[in-house]
């Protein structure tokens, strides 16, 4: 009976301590976009710094493609151990389950969340000689002026979405013209193909700067980082709250005290300077999410992306 009780503790012993070693190899981070993204940069910036918390090398990995299919198949197919995480955004991880009729994952089913990390406002812009600088204006303007064009990067984006929600918000009835991307779609809008679209801060940066287009307001209900004398839509249209973000999962099944110490270093990585510094520079909102904050955070975001989908009747397929 003692050599069994001592087999057992003995067991319980080599299990606790393999549990406790985590981790004992490198981590993977796979980024479902092409390197050079602001996903990407950003991705790699944490991964260092993650390093330093957790001890062990962190490896990014890109595994870009449709629409970040490829690279989130690649993350959900991984053992369920902590040692692969899905460094992802809001298109792939909210947007694609609704766009996409036959794909090949659902977030919440397949995926466990360690946090949110940021969040990143969306603008709506307009060329600098738009009559208006104000939402009601825009507003009125398109009321008064109808068949008017809006432009976004390609449909299903978030920019895209964006503006049907506005217009749903609005009432107001606008023409999208999806172009192959945002630097396609600025230029269009600067060229005067198209009126008005919503885009991300860096991306219309420049033009902002050369004086060729002018912000308007911002999607996000929590206003703009670092610009607070921009609008947002909510001041306009209660309860509007649109923007891009980007978190952390793992395959479905990681054991929770695993899941549990990734969120923690993964809190403590948002909080370096690096990180804050890497935020401002993109108008970025840091966040801190415990992983059940971050699953209804997540379930309202799909939720939120679906009725937009669903009501304008938009497909990728």
């Amino acid at each position: 009976m003692k050599t069994i009780l001592k087999a057992l503790v003995g067991s319980m012993l080599i299990a606790a301590s393999a549990q406790a070693a985590y981790p004992d190899k490198p981590v993977k981070l796979i980024v479902p976009f092409p390197p050079g993204q602001t996903t990407d940069i950003v991705a790699r910036a944490f991964g260092e710094e993650l390093q330093k918390e957790l001890g062990q090398p962190v490896i990014v990995e890109n595994r870009a493609g449709a629409g970040g299919i490829i690279g989130t198949e690649a993350a959900k197919r991984a053992p369920a151990d902590g040692y692969t995480i899905l460094f992802t955004s809001s298109g792939p991880a909210s947007i694609n389950e609704s766009l996409y009729k036959n794909i090949p994952y659902h977030t919440l089913a397949d995926f466990d969340p360690i946090s949110v990390l940021y969040e990143m406002a969306q603008v709506v812009v307009v060329r600098a000689d738009f009559p208006a600088d104000k939402v009601d204006g825009v507003v009125k303007y398109f009321q008064e002026n109808p068949g008017k064009n809006y432009a976004s990067g390609g449909i299903g984006l978030t920019n895209h979405l964006t503006m049907e929600m506005f217009k749903r918000y609005s009432g107001l009835h606008l023409r999208h013209i999806p172009y192959k991307g945002a630097t396609a779609a600025l230029t269009g809008l600067i060229g005067g193909d198209v009126e008005i679209m919503v885009e991300s801060l860096p991306a219309a940066t420049p033009h902002i700067k050369a004086g060729r287009i002018k912000m308007i307001a911002t999607g996000s209900g929590k206003g703009l980082a670092g610009y607070p004398e921009v609008e947002s839509i909510a001041k306009y249209y209660p309860g509007f709250h649109a923007t891009t973000w980007v978190a952390l999962m793992t395959p479905k099944g990681v054991p929770a005290d695993i899941l549990d110490q990734l969120n923690k270093a993964t809190l403590n990585v948002i909080k370096t300077e690096r990180m804050q510094a890497l935020f401002r520079s993109n108008a970025a909102l840091p966040m801190d999410l415990t992983r059940q904050q971050s699953v209804e955070y997540i379930a309202t975001e799909i939720s939120k992306w679906k009725t937009i989908i669903t009501e304008a009747n938009i497909s990728a397929d």
